[in-house]
């Protein structure tokens, strides 16, 4: 057992050093590894896999309600990026520029894309004209660049692969609902598939999108006590349209401009599935998102009879929908169990030869480690029973975590004191001013997460300057 004790050990203890933790984790589960192209990091097969099914759940998604994909270059001209004054201002100190194609240096220079509006923009206004061709609901899977200082695997990289959406509708009620309609479709989805809750609300003007009307957002809280936004929408009214020129003849045979969204998640989910269910074993992996659900360990495997045993209910649960694997290596039990463990896989099943004799296995699962006797032929009827179970389990454990560590504040003592000492969200009245968001960030570096839709009226006054209040506002510290 001296194997398994070491694997485990090598993850530092979230309580001692959550950063390190966090490290330790994404390293010894095998899901990214560092490259040589400073900032940017390389996906192996499980960070790729987990990627992989959160793509295929989310264009499902996206398809339900009318998206169709698409692909644009990964080159903007600079004249083209500068047409939106206050998206490009935005942008600016993140931007890697192309200088020179081959040996020639270019006329003018391009940079890898930060995002894409200008690029659909650039794209809609010629392939839009009359209202017969609205609304455009278009998406592209793709990766974007931005030279962050300070990266971190899957939080912050140079390069990071996502999707966003870009639409264009006939009016500003059209383009709003839309807007909330994805927000939503981001939110069911971290809830029912990844088990994450999130806060729903709107950015402040501070924190919106660079060009937006209004940025919509989903915000879930991390084990230390951290947000981190996790899915962003965004309503840009017609902004972008008129510095583009994109305009449509409508059924009055008037020239009008179109009113544009844009929305995304990044890789950066794939953090918050790390750090909102992961233990000091490993991962823990929401079932319907884990590459492999099941884990079929052996015992004594060189007995005559236990592997083939093994690899027939593997098929057997295969056959049944399930992802399985097998470990049939010469590796100890101990340290299958513990490799289980750390990379997330959320149940596995044991069994020896007196397991088989007696005609039964065991299932253990990952998040609880409890054990559960099933006969063989029952397995995969079973295990889909467990499974459901773990992934409801796994969401109410994140929501009262979430919920144990919301605290309110009334004032701006009993609110610098919970950003001091209690780690998580903090409700607070908020005047509206840029001034008092300012200033809770410079004295207690919390920042705004969002306003959300289910208001409460905590006082009558904004927490930071006692001014009649606006609204009610999830601060925090954030990723």
């Amino acid at each position: 057992m001296a194997g398994d004790k070491k694997l485990v050990e090598a993850i530092t203890s979230m309580s001692d050093d959550f950063a390190q933790w966090y490290t330790d984790v994404v390293k010894k589960a095998e899901l990214m590894g560092y490259s040589s192209v400073k900032g940017c990091m390389i996906f192996k097969p499980a960070g790729y896999a987990l990627w992989e099914n959160i793509q295929k759940e989310l264009d499902r998604r996206f398809k339900e309600t009318g998206v169709e994909n698409v692909y644009m270059p990964m080159f903007i001209p600079e004249s083209l990026l500068e047409k939106e004054k206050d998206h490009v201002e935005g942008f600016a100190p993140e931007v890697a520029w192309v200088t020179q194609g081959g040996l020639n240096k270019l006329q003018e220079k391009m940079c890898v894309r930060p995002t894409s509006e200008t690029l659909f923009c650039d794209f809609y206004k010629d392939e839009i004209q009359s209202y017969r061709d609205l609304p455009k609901v278009y998406n592209q899977w793709c990766s974007v660049v931005r030279w962050e200082k300070e990266t971190r695997p899957f939080l912050r990289s140079r390069e990071f692969l996502w999707q966003e959406g870009h639409t264009a509708h006939a009016t500003a009620k059209e383009a709003e609902e839309r807007t909330q309609q994805m927000l939503n479709v981001y939110a069911d989805f971290c809830e029912e598939v990844l088990a994450i809750p999130v806060v729903k609300g709107r950015k402040t003007d501070k924190e919106k999108f660079a060009g937006a009307k209004a940025t919509y957002t989903i915000e879930a809280l991390m084990h230390d006590g951290k947000a981190l936004q996790s899915g962003t929408s965004h309503d840009f009214g017609d902004g972008f349209a008129k510095a583009f020129g994109i305009q449509y003849t409508d059924t009055d045979n008037t020239l009008k401009y179109v009113h544009q969204t844009s929305w995304g998640l990044s890789t950066r989910i794939i953090g918050a599935i790390i750090m909102a269910h992961g233990d000091d074993s490993g991962l823990v992996l929401p079932p319907r998102i884990a590459p492999i659900q099941v884990a079929v360990i052996p015992i004594m495997q060189k007995k005559e009879g236990v592997l083939d045993k093994a690899f027939a209910v593997k098929e057997q649960l295969l056959r049944a929908g399930l992802r399985t694997k097998i470990d049939d290596s010469d590796k100890n039990p101990g340290w299958k169990f513990a490799e289980q463990e750390m990379r997330g896989i959320p149940v596995r099943v044991e069994m020896g030869p007196r397991d088989i004799e007696a005609g039964q296995a065991i299932v253990v699962r990952r998040d609880t480690r409890e054990k559960i006797t099933v006969a063989i032929e029952e397995l995969a009827d079973k295990i889909k029973d467990i499974l459901d179970v773990i992934q409801k389990d796994m969401f109410e454990r994140a929501k009262t975590h979430r919920d144990e560590h919301t605290y309110v504040a009334t004032n701006y003592e009993e609110f610098k004191d919970a950003v001091a000492n209690k780690a998580g969200f903090i409700k607070a009245m908020w005047c509206g001013s840029r001034e008092c968001e300012d200033k809770i960030k410079e004295d207690t570096t919390a920042t705004s997460r969002c306003m959300p839709f289910e208001q409460e009226k905590l006082s009558d006054v904004c927490v930071c300057c006692g001014k009649p209040a606006k609204s009610m506002v999830y601060w925090g510290k954030a990723y």
